[in-house]
């Protein structure tokens, strides 16, 4: 049975996602493991912990060095890895006659490793849709000036270049998060085991997953707006270049003519 140092649940969005099928091979030879579809489950010196797929990491009962130890091991197979990763943490009990979450604890009846995937699952997806939350706030705010500059000047005083790479950020960001969207439905783990879904709902309701992929897709919304108003400012002053070209060519041939 494995043994928890501590009672708190910490999930980390470390990266894109893991190099596959690298990890794999290095964790099986290093670690007691175990292939769950799009998670691997390890057993630890303290503790455990599910390593997703999709670069996120739920330790459940490890202890500080035990965590930054495996953190460090695993670090070569992670794809675009962050400074700082998103990071949420939980608490949990497992001698309790019920199974809940409330006040960001979660209470179990036993120690059953397949119900703490069953919640990891939904803490992984939590703290990826905070690292999409974080990067749609971002883009917007960093581009926030172009509909105030639209409203007070009616143009935004970009050039075609700037605006250009502008919508390559704004694509960028909006094809990053929309490539990514199929994380958080309901994984594909709960078809082998139904069981265990009613879990896994609890606790993604608990934190508001669907809300906020809600609010996300309005965040979504909002970008592609700003990605049709840079567009149409494109287009416009791409038009009115041309527009003074032929005036000019107009102007040289009649000056010519009268010569």
């Amino acid at each position: 049975m494995t043994q928890f140092a501590t009672t708190l649940i910490e999930s980390l969005a470390i990266g894109r996602s893991f190099v596959l099928p690298d990890l794999e091979q290095f964790v099986n030879d290093n670690y007691r493991c175990i292939r769950l579809h799009d998670a691997m489950q390890l057993e630890l010196d303290s503790g455990e912990a599910f390593l997703f797929d999709y670069g996120v990491v739920v330790f459940w009962g490890v202890t500080e060095n035990t965590k930054q130890s495996l953190l460090t091991k695993i670090q070569t197979f992670v794809l675009d890895s962050k400074v700082i990763p998103d990071f949420e943490q939980y608490a949990f009990d497992s001698h309790t006659d019920t199974i809940k979450m409330h006040a960001d604890k979660i209470s179990f009846a036993n120690e059953d490793s397949m119900e703490r995937l069953a919640v990891s699952h939904a803490l992984a997806q939590s703290v990826k849709l905070a690292e999409f939350e974080r990067l749609a706030q971002e883009v917007i705010q960093a581009h926030a000036h172009i509909p105030v500059s639209l409203a007070k000047t009616g143009k935004v005083a970009m050039s075609r270049k700037a605006i250009a790479k502008s919508r390559g950020v704004l694509f960028g960001a909006r094809g990053d998060i929309l490539l990514n969207y199929s994380l958080l439905d309901t994984p594909e783990f709960f078809w082998d085991y139904p069981e265990l879904e009613p879990l896994y709902t609890m606790v993604s309701r608990y934190l508001d997953v669907v809300a906020r992929i809600n609010v996300l897709n309005k965040k979504l919304e909002s970008i592609h707006e700003l990605l049709d108003m840079l567009a149409n400012e494109q287009n416009h002053k791409h038009s009115s270049t041309l527009e003074w070209i032929i005036i000019i060519l107009i102007a040289l041939e009649i000056v010519l003519f009268l010569h």
